[in-house]
């Protein structure tokens, strides 16, 4: 533009700003440079979005237009899609109308019967999906309560163990995770498991963990397995079960009457080994005898004379003092030899402890009972001699709430003098403070004093000892367990117990270690065997599985809630945990035998143990076990099942040294010619797929050695896809009967094809032109067929009812385009 052109623009401008101004009605606006240029931006922006929308949609036309794609027609289909996601019954016709309303009618039942065919599906699968999710979270939650260790409250100890892996060992390998005492009572559950598997008469189980404290030369542990084999030698009473056999008056009695004959046993020995360990100060003599010893014992513990003692002197000693420590020492004999010197002392007394002592069951009869009680009450409740109430509480049964802390000065003493005053006869007349039974001791014990009192920590074997000795077996074992070094003692302890059928377990495998159930009477527990056990073995199952499996032969006859069996079931898991199935369920030879395993020797029957074992390990998706398992369990029908789903994946791949698939091909190859051998096969469907995708793996060995020659002459005989147009339609027809492991190969196996027809059309056309040993007309002839049998390919690729991967129908196209 010249200087003219912009003067009349700059004339211009002045003329309108002007006319501008002469305007009132206007608001007259000022803007800098800044401000237009913002609003000249924002102008420009708006204008370019809506171009820039046109040209997106310009631009889409001519892409899809140049593909053969009408946009308009797309649109108007897409508009006329309906988004309802059921389906809805159509709409009433007029009643005039019979064959519309007929036809009307007829649609909307199908469509009602596909509705409720799709509702009922998606019921269904929602169960199977919760059902699925309650089996394993049932599963997960024993994971969890294995490690809950503790007996009264949920606390969950995640340190004890970790999560089992089937990826790696959980230790070194070869290395034993049973310490020496483990290993000592595992000894001793092989010989007794030896005698039971062999038929010959059981051996007592309480006596062989015995022996091994014998060995370990542990007093605390040799005490604790003499109280265990005198409480556990009662006569079984007959009944239904253990609750009712435990619960009974005879079986309680006998309870207590051995307890009793222990703690007084154990006292004797005491006083003996104290007094010969002070020979000069007891000054021993006489005739040998209970007698004798407690006057020798009196000499030590009572050196002078104690004021408060009534009723005179035997030989310089208190007379209810002799009494007291003869009745302790469990000679009544010896007491009432006491009470016959010092008779004209002792009044009505010499009586009642006649009586007392030629009953069967240490009670009085209820006349002398009640009248020596309230001869207690009226005249010796605060007599100052110690000796004297507390032989009186003894015989009478009597003043429960006393504990005689002068003379039961510890906790054997107390629990001695208790359980002497238990009763079990139902008694209206006798007052609440004169009346104690058995399951008031119990809880008195476990519930009111508990471990705390007893500083079970610190003293763990005398906690043990009072629960046991009151008939707590299951809250003993329980306790016991909790603490680690003592947990192997605990195991055997209730496996002795669970032997002689005195052990009272809960219901279900889900209950704590210690569990109390609505049902039972009160002060009745009952112990998580199964738990317990399992629980035992899992620090040494993946390290010492022949170990572990001896402890499991105890729940052979357990089940648990689903009703399986409890031995299978951990069989089961120790197989897959350890992945020793050579040395536990045995192991194939080449010649098609079965070499025994560990599991024979118990198992009439290892066919279903090595089955169940086998379904567990395809649950967990490990295959390869799960196949030479069945075919231990002779189980073709399975082992050529899994093999399939095995090969499947992998028939197509390159083989190489230590490859997945060398090392599945070299599994199937042993197994078909095992099979062969021995005219063993599978159901028809499956035993022909075993084979033709063993067939397959041979062609694409051929095909990725480049044997291309070779390659087609497999696939030719295998007719597994049509080689001529007039095949085709055969070929399709049995693809239909094929299976979803070989379908699933089908595109490679196409793309091989074609790729192999398109090979030998290469070669041809680089060969020599025609000589009389191969004129015109045979290179003619060759390159047709090959077409057509590219042709076939397509035209079978096209007709199958099977979605195959996504480029392989265009890459098939593509090569065929070549070759014409």
């Amino acid at each position: 533009m010249d200087a003219e052109g912009f003067g009349e623009l700059l004339q211009q401008a002045e003329q309108l700003a002007a006319e501008t101004e002469a305007i009132s009605e206007l608001p007259h606006v000022e803007r800098n440079l800044q401000e237009i240029q913002q609003a000249g931006e924002r102008l420009r922006a708006r204008t370019l979005t809506r171009t820039s929308q046109e040209t997106a949609d310009v631009k889409a036309s001519i892409l899809l237009g140049s593909r053969g794609l009408d946009i308009s027609h797309i649109s108007q289909r897409l508009e006329s899609l309906s988004a309802a996601t059921t389906f809805e019954p159509l709409e009433p016709v007029k009643d005039t109308d019979i064959q519309g309303f007929l036809k009307n009618e007829r649609d909307n039942a199908l469509l009602s019967a596909i509705e409720e065919s799709r509702r009922r599906t998606f019921a269904t699968a929602e169960e199977y999906h919760r059902e699925s999710m309650l089996v394993e979270w049932e599963q997960v939650k024993q994971r969890i309560l294995h490690t809950l260790l503790a007996s009264g409250e949920d606390a969950l100890d995640f340190t004890q163990e970790a999560e089992p892996s089937f990826l790696s060992d959980t230790g070194p390998s070869g290395r034993s995770a049973l310490d020496s005492v483990e290993v000592a009572y595992g000894r001793q559950i092989y010989v007794f498991n030896e005698k039971i598997v062999n038929g010959h008469l059981q051996p007592s189980l309480g006596d062989l963990c015995a022996s091994v404290a014998e060995r370990l030369d542990d007093k605390n542990v040799s005490e604790m397995w003499a109280m265990v084999k005198q409480m556990t030698d009662v006569l079984l009473v007959p009944a239904r079960d253990a609750l009712n056999s435990r619960t009974s008056v005879e079986m309680q009695m006998a309870f207590v009457s051995r307890a009793l004959q222990f703690l007084e046993q154990s006292y004797k020995n005491y006083t003996m080994v104290t007094v010969f360990g002070n020979l000069h100060q007891a000054q021993l003599g006489g005739v040998p005898g209970t007698y004798q010893l407690v006057r020798s014992f009196l000499n030590i513990k009572l050196p002078g004379p104690v004021p408060g003692l009534q009723d005179g002197e035997v030989e310089g000693h208190p007379v209810w003092a002799l009494i007291y420590y003869c009745m302790r020492c469990g000679d009544l004999v010896a007491a009432m030899q006491v009470v016959n010197r010092a008779q004209h002392q002792l009044g009505e007394f010499k009586n009642w402890f006649q009586e007392y002592m030629n009953s069967s069951d240490r009670r009085l009869a209820p006349t002398a009972e009640n009248k020596l009680r309230l001869h207690y009450r009226r005249a010796l409740r605060n007599n100052t001699d110690p000796y004297k109430r507390a032989v009186y509480c003894l015989i009478g049964k009597c003043d429960i709430t006393d504990n005689h802390g002068e003379v039961a000065d510890k906790t054997e003493d107390y629990l001695w003098l208790k359980l002497n005053q238990v009763c079990f006869e139902e008694d209206s007349t006798s007052s609440p403070q004169d009346r104690l039974t058995l399951p008031q001791l119990q809880k008195q014990l476990l519930e009111d004093y508990g471990e705390s009192h007893f500083a079970a920590g610190q003293q763990p074997y005398l906690y043990f000892q009072v629960l046991f000795l009151t008939a707590q077996f299951e809250a003993a074992v329980a306790f016991l367990f909790r603490i680690e070094r003592l947990r192997s003692h605990a195991v055997h302890v209730a496996l002795v117990l669970y032997e002689l059928r005195l052990l009272l377990m809960s219901s279900g495998q889900s209950a704590r270690l210690l569990s109390q159930e609505p049902v039972d009477p009160p002060m009745i527990r009952r112990l998580n065997f199964i738990r317990l056990l399992m629980l035992y073995t899992r620090k040494f199952e993946s390290t010492d599985p022949r170990e572990a499996l001896q402890y499991f032969y105890f729940l052979r006859n357990e089940k648990d809630s689903q009703g399986e069996n409890m031995f299978m079931r951990c069989v089961s898991e120790l197989v897959i945990e350890s992945r020793e199935f050579d040395m536990l369920l045995g192991r194939l030879e080449k010649d098609g035998s079965r070499k025994p395993g560990v599991i024979d020797k118990f198992a009439g029957d290892t066919r279903a143990i090595i089955s169940t074992v086998a379904r567990e390990a395809e649950n967990k998706g490990l295959f390869e076990e799960a196949v030479k398992l069945y075919e231990l369990a002779k189980n073709p029908d399975k082992v050529m099942g899994l093999m399939n789903k095995l090969l499947s994946p992998v028939v197509s791949q390159v083989s190489a040294p230590q490859s997945n698939k060398e090392r599945l091909k070299n599994m199937a190859l042993a197994i078909a010619e095992r099979y062969r051998t021995q005219g063993i096969s599978a159901e028809k469907s499956v035993d022909s797929t075993f084979f033709l995708l063993l067939d397959l793996i041979t062609f694409f060995d051929e095909y990725h050695a480049a044997h291309v020659d070779r390659a087609y002459d497999v696939m030719e005989r295998l007719k597994l896809v049509p080689l001529s147009q007039d095949s085709v339609e055969e070929r399709v027809t049995a693809f239909i009967n094929f299976s979803d492991e070989v379908r699933h190969n089908l595109s490679e196996v196409l793309l091989a094809t074609m790729n192999i027809l398109f090979t030998q059309y290469k070669r041809l056309k680089g060969t020599t032109p025609a000589s009389p040993a191969r004129p015109q007309r045979a290179l003619e002839d060759r390159d047709s067929q090959l077409r057509t049998q590219a042709r076939a390919l397509i035209t079978f690729a096209g007709m199958i009812p099977y979605r195959m991967a996504g480029d392989t129908n265009a890459r098939l196209v593509q090569m065929e385009v070549l070759m014409n």
